[in-house]
């Protein structure tokens, strides 16, 4: 009897410690859960039950290495995902890179947050003093972190607004048109002028990067000090030996921009500009009637063409077919060969040149009028 009751203590000791390591463990499970919770955020509702149970554990164990960098000073890296990559394998490389402690606990993390299925195929730049959660992070969205600003040869700065403000910088249309034709006292530091009207014609053509934080300041400093790089000293001295201001220099560049076609052609174009300018010609250029003209809602652009015969008679200063002179400012954004035409012309008798019949795009040149005519196309 006495036995018997002493195994039945027994039993009932057994089986309170044992339901109090039960109580102990889902306790313990309890807290773990909610501290990998509170630091990693809610599970993925496409667990397993099986991941539900160990990757907890596991994200626990090692959530120190999970915020804190690989390297404290690592210098940053190119990172590329590839399309349909696994998101085993760049783990992988991304321990491999030394960027991340561990390619296993960091994979659990990311099937345990659901971000598995969201990693983005693109290029990055990742660097050890971000932690692993960083990097996931930025794993998540491939937008490059600079923007790709394109501005062609020949485009006014309305065309220009327009490229920025699609390029995805936070820079509207509106409020670079408006500091474009209002230029900042500052803005003349990154150029050799002390000042103009506007900026037409020193927003330097090219592609540019630029950080997707620029504000509309430093993206127009940016095409300035690009403007001010490419223009040599031996050009602005080119300018001044042909008698012109930089101002004017540029206006003509910009003429000269919009009729050549055949960018070796830019020197001869130049050289009847200024031969008709000393003899107090008008340059009777269809480019500058286009700018007077301003945009055409019914064509969906800034330069009509071709120009009716009522065109050429429209009021304006920058109107060369009414006006002896050249405009009073440049009417877009000519590239260096325009610019390097108008420093270094060449030197030729010719008065006149239109477009040659063969679609070539190139232009026979004529030193009467009669000629001229006769280069006409039946």
């Amino acid at each position: 009897m006495a036995n018997r009751q002493r195994r039945s203590l027994f039993l009932l000791i057994v089986i309170l410690l044992v339901l109090i390591a039960c109580v102990g463990l889902v306790t313990g499970y309890l807290y773990i859960n909610s501290e990998v919770k509170a630091h990693y955020g809610e599970p993925s509702p496409l667990l397993s039950l099986t991941q539900r149970v160990i990757y907890p554990l596991e994200l626990f164990s090692n959530r120190t290495i999970m915020f804190e960098p690989v390297d404290p000073i690592g210098e940053e890296l190119a990172f590329s995902v590839g399309q349909g990559e696994s998101v085993s394998m760049v783990c992988i490389r991304l321990e491999q890179e030394g960027l991340i402690p561990d390619a296993e606990i960091f994979r659990i993390y990311l099937v345990y947050s659901g971000l598995d299925r969201q990693l983005q195929s693109g290029d990055y730049l990742l660097s050890g003093q971000m932690s692993p959660m960083e990097i996931a992070a930025d794993l998540l969205d491939a937008t490059p972190r600079d923007a790709i600003v394109s501005i062609l040869a020949g485009w006014r700065i309305e065309e220009i607004a327009a490229s920025v403000a699609g390029s995805g910088l936070d820079v509207t249309v509106d409020e670079f048109i408006t500091l474009a034709y209002a230029p900042l006292p500052e803005f003349f530091a990154y150029l050799p002028v002390d000042d103009a009207p506007t900026l037409e014609g020193f927003l330097f053509p090219g592609v540019y990067q630029i950080p997707r934080e620029a504000d509309v300041v430093t993206v127009i400093e940016t095409f300035l000090a690009a403007f001010s790089a490419n223009v040599s000293q031996e050009m602005l001295d080119g300018f001044t030996r042909q008698g012109l201001t930089l101002q004017e220099a540029v206006t003509l560049a910009s003429i000269i921009e919009k009729e050549a076609v055949v960018d070796d052609e830019k020197p001869l174009i130049a050289s009847v500009f200024y031969n008709r300018l000393a003899d107090g010609m008008r340059l009777e250029s269809d480019p500058t009637v286009q700018y007077a003209l301003g945009y055409q809602d019914s064509l969906g652009t800034w330069w009509k063409s071709p120009l009716e015969g009522a065109d050429l008679a429209v009021e304006s200063p920058y109107n060369t077919y009414l006006v002896y002179a050249l405009p009073p400012t440049p009417m877009d954004n000519p590239d260096l060969l325009s610019l390097q035409a108008v420093a270094f012309p060449a030197d030729t008798p010719y008065y006149f040149f239109r477009a040659a019949c063969d679609d070539s795009g190139r232009h026979n040149f004529a030193i009467t009028y009669e000629e001229h005519l006769n280069n006409g196309c039946e």
